[in-house]
């Protein structure tokens, strides 16, 4: 769970229709062969990105039934500049559940101008997302605190979290009995399809992240023919698809948490936690044991400073700000410290609560669950014991699938032996989907070629400030090249360095200039930017 709201810039434009227009330009054998219907854009630039245009396209609720009850999705553009023109870049942040709108805006500005300046580059809102029609909110400030303590030491602790849960199912049942049985990664992909059919393409070019790498696997499955140049960043493992994927998970990212503690003790002279990391871990696991008996400014108990502190494990760019808050109040007992990285990190808003709404709508309707609670209860105990930084915070908030409403259907096998070279970003610690996920999918590919970040622990690499990784995706994206068994790794085609971790904000004049370069840096817009949990 990321919070977006501080980063995300508005789209500020109410998005238009379909109307008939003359073709663009396209050259040939680009994938980019135009139809007689044209998408309508309208300017809806923002200070970020004032080339931003809006519009918005209709397809089925049900692609069974093409001709029963449409929806609406949103779409934003950045237009193409070069005669040379390659089609369509469609960009997925993730999730599912994330919003995709500014997306187009930051990767056309992240590329190298000559890249980008080829493409037709757009984001979309997926349905029941964001500005796309009709909108999903099962609970309205589920996540408000104060929750109770995620992990469960005592039967009531536990049916409290537990009636949590199902009540979230149940009220999405009522709200939404008509759409929750189309919400599902197979009905997204064939929105794509939609969304390539209505720009005029025959062929589609597709950037995603995270969840996205599944939903842009799952598309290639069902329109092989239809991929042209696909870019999968942190990949899901598809063999997971969704319990098993969220235990790797809590393993993961307690790593991930370890070595934040090893970053903090590194850097002992800022933040007087201990030069020991398990001693800073030992530290942090006491903070939460306070924060359980008197909750930080009535605001930050032991679930919401989970909350605050799992960001870190998605981006180390927030680990001096993690770390600034840890050490106020550990060392000087500063509670408004914890609340601050709370309303920045953690706190999810009215974009928060529709992301998780499409989150576990997909989640709980793509994939099996275990229907018997003590399932859930004995996996969780089993990991927690190896991993607790983030066992029960994430079993809680997969928790609802335990109950959805409506039943599961067979997740896609995504193998394919039929595409063009496919080209895949994995980082080897990351912690939302851990590297045997993209080893499993490269696999799966076949003809793809996987680019491993040796040592990186952030999830999603590409244009965030790694050279050697981005001029691999702008000569894939340029001239559809691909690295071929160059890498140092089993299973890689090409290797490159880690980014160099964050230093502390020391002296305040220091402190603010790297808040303010933070801010605006690439990785820190990007992970802003990447969808709800992934």
């Amino acid at each position: 769970m990321t919070k977006r709201s501080g980063i995300l810039f508005a789209v500020g434009a109410t998005v238009a229709g379909l109307v008939t227009a003359a073709p663009s330009p396209a050259t040939a054998d680009n994938g980019a062969r135009p139809a007689a219907a044209k998408l309508e854009w309208t300017d809806c630039g923002t200070k970020s990105y004032p080339r931003l245009q809006c519009s918005s396209v209709s397809a089925p609720l049900d692609h069974d039934d093409p001709s029963g009850r449409r929806i609406i999705l949103a779409l934003s553009r950045i237009p193409h500049t070069a005669k040379t023109f390659q089609g369509p870049l469609l960009v997925n942040p993730g999730g599912p559940g994330g919003s995709g709108l500014t997306m187009a805006g930051f990767v056309a500005s992240s590329l190298p101008k000559a890249v980008a300046a080829q493409y037709d580059v757009i984001g979309f809102d997926p349905r029941g997302v964001g500005r796309s029609r009709p909108v999903l909110d099962c609970v309205p400030k589920y996540f408000d605190p104060l929750r109770p303590d995620s992990v469960p030491d005592s039967p009531g602790t536990e049916q409290a979290n537990r009636n949590r849960a199902r009540s979230f199912a149940e009220a999405c049942g009522r709200k939404y009995p008509d759409l929750l049985p189309h919400m599902d990664t197979v009905s997204a992909a064939k929105d794509l399809d939609v969304i390539r059919r209505a720009t005029g393409a025959r062929q589609l070019n597709y950037f995603g992240y995270s969840y996205g790498t599944y939903l842009g696997a799952v598309y290639a499955k069902l329109f092989p023919e239809r991929v042209r140049r696909f870019v999968l960043d942190s990949n899901v493992d598809p063999d997971g698809v969704w319990y098993d994927d969220n235990i790797g998970q809590d393993y993961a990212f307690d790593a991930r948490h370890k070595a934040f503690a090893a970053w903090v003790a590194k850097h002992d002279s800022t933040y007087r936690l201990g030069t020991d990391p398990a001693e800073v871990e030992s530290a942090w696991y006491a903070m939460r044991a306070a924060v359980k008996a008197h909750p930080a400014g009535g605001k930050v108990g032991p679930s919401e400073l989970e909350d605050a502190f799992l960001p870190g494990g998605y981006y180390n760019g927030y680990w001096p700000y993690l770390a600034e808050a840890f050490a106020a109040y550990a060392n000087d007992g500063d509670q408004n410290a914890l609340v601050k990285a709370y309303k920045r990190f953690g706190a999810v808003d009215a974009e928060g609560d529709n992301g998780y709404s499409v989150y576990t709508a997909v989640q709980c309707r793509d994939a099996q669950w275990p229907r018997q609670w003590n399932t859930w209860r004995g996996d969780s105990r089993r990991v927690h014991a190896k991993a607790p930084f983030f066992t029960w915070n994430n079993n809680w908030y997969n928790a609802p699938c335990a109950d959805w409403p409506v039943e599961p259907l067979n997740p896609v096998r995504v193998s394919n032996s039929a595409l063009p070279p496919v080209l895949l970003f994995q980082a080897t610690d990351d912690a939302a989907t851990p590297y045997e996920g993209g080893v499993t999918l490269h696999r799966r590919l076949r003809g793809s070629s996987l680019v491993v970040e040796q040592g990186g622990g952030n999830h999603g690499i590409t244009l965030s400030g790694n050279d050697c990784l981005d001029t691999y995706l702008a000569d894939y994206l340029a001239k559809g090249t691909v690295p071929r068994g160059k890498g140092s790794l089993a299973d890689a085609d090409a290797v490159c360095a880690k980014s160099a971790d964050p230093q502390p904000l020391t002296g305040e004049a220091a402190a603010k200039s790297a808040r303010r370069a933070a801010s605006g840096s690439r990785g820190a817009v990007l992970h802003g930017l990447l969808g709800f949990r992934g």
